[in-house]
């Protein structure tokens, strides 16, 4: 069975994972988390990186700094993983969605500002498969309304817009490093923040409330309890695994981005015979190679390649249920405007298997396959 995704692994993970209990410094922040965290700052150029539990934890963080209150509204799209709303329902907010793009099935961004009332507080433009949101016209239209910005980057490290690396826009960003990302952690992520006074109350958020990052630092004899807040330090076994792939991530990145580019290659004469659609990726945008999906006529195609896929020892996978139609979404959210692409892109879309070792036979394979159930 070819999986649909492999935890990456470079080989070194072991080793300093030792050197991390020999170091008798397992809890979090010691020598690993700070390599982390600096390699993500140089890479990304954000004033500050704080290593997080997840990408989950990297967005309440988010919230919390944005001073999120019940009955704000924050602007988001319907498609996207459930963290993306999670992080600001736990504040009372009401997340508000929005249609999506169907090229790029990023957040529209000419129907961002229509969403907006006198409760709107926060944007959250999640950048899906690596590729960019129109991070200038939601700047803009955040600078107008005065609105945070924040970045759900959990799919976009090592990639970018016009330039600027994504995460590294907006007032904050959250990068994921759980199992199915381009690095990993096993689970993890980070907050990337993008203005100086954030700072210090970011640290004593995600240490339980306290100055401890003060004490750590010298800056303070002993450490209090400063303001409310909670545990998002992940542990320095966990910053050790995750170490070893950012020493190594523009091979990773170059691999992946090798397979991408082959998978685009072997299925193009499919997508030109019209049927199916390949990813889209704007003149703007650099991505990362995150992900390969292709779009099928239908929900019942895609069921049926699905299958068929499996049946040839391949899983192939969708994606996200619209949020606005699960029960918590209709519970603690609503949709603004009309659903025209959201649930019907989300019903075709098809996530084929790509990750950091994956072979080229293996990309011709499931290519093969895909143009078989089409009787190409």
């Amino acid at each position: 069975m070819i999986r649909f995704n492999v935890p990456p692994f470079t080989g070194k993970e072991m080793d300093y994972i030792r050197q991390a209990v020999e170091n008798q410094k397992i809890c979090g922040d010691g020598e690993f988390t700070r390599k982390c965290s600096e390699w993500i700052e140089e890479r990304t150029g954000t004033r500050k990186c704080l290593l997080t539990t997840s990408c989950t934890h990297a967005t309440e963080l988010a919230a919390l700094l944005a001073r999120i209150q019940p009955g704000d509204e924050v602007i988001m799209p319907s498609y996207t993983f459930v963290s993306t709303a999670d992080a600001f329902v736990l504040r009372g907010a009401v997340p508000v969605f929005v249609d999506i793009r169907p090229d790029t099935m990023n957040i529209d961004e000419t129907l961002i500002e229509a969403a907006v009332t006198e409760k709107t507080k926060a944007v959250v433009p999640v950048h899906y498969a690596g590729v960019g949101c129109e991070m200038d016209t939601i700047m803009d239209i955040a600078a107008r309304h005065h609105l945070y910005v924040i970045e759900d980057a959990a799919q976009g490290i090592m990639a970018s817009y016009k330039g600027k690396p994504l995460g590294a826009i907006g007032d904050f960003g959250c990068f994921s490093f759980h199992e199915t990302k381009n690095y990993s952690m096993g689970e993890g992520g980070a907050l990337l923040i993008q203005h100086e006074k954030d700072i210090e109350d970011a640290e004593i958020f995600r240490e339980k409330g306290t100055d401890r990052s003060k004490y750590y630092r010298g800056q303070v004899d002993k450490y209090r309890w400063q303001n409310y807040g909670s545990s998002y330090l992940p542990s320095e076994l966990n910053a050790a695994y995750l170490y070893a792939q950012l020493e190594m991530a523009d091979a990773i990145n170059e691999e992946r981005l090798n397979l991408w580019n082959q998978y685009w290659r072997e299925l193009e004469p499919l997508a030109e015979a019209g049927r199916i659609e390949l990813p889209f990726i704007p003149d703007y945008c650099v991505q990362n190679g995150h992900m390969f999906y292709i779009k099928n006529a239908d929900l019942e195609e895609r069921a049926a390649l699905i299958d068929f896929l499996k049946e040839n020892d391949i899983l192939a996978v969708f994606h996200y249920i619209p949020l606005h139609s699960a029960p918590a979404g209709l519970k603690y959210g609503r949709f603004h405007g009309e659903d025209r692409y959201t649930t019907r892109e989300s019903e075709r879309l098809l996530r084929l298997p790509m990750y950091y070792g994956l072979k080229e036979d293996q990309v011709s394979f499931i290519a093969g396959k895909v143009k078989e159930f089409y009787g190409f």
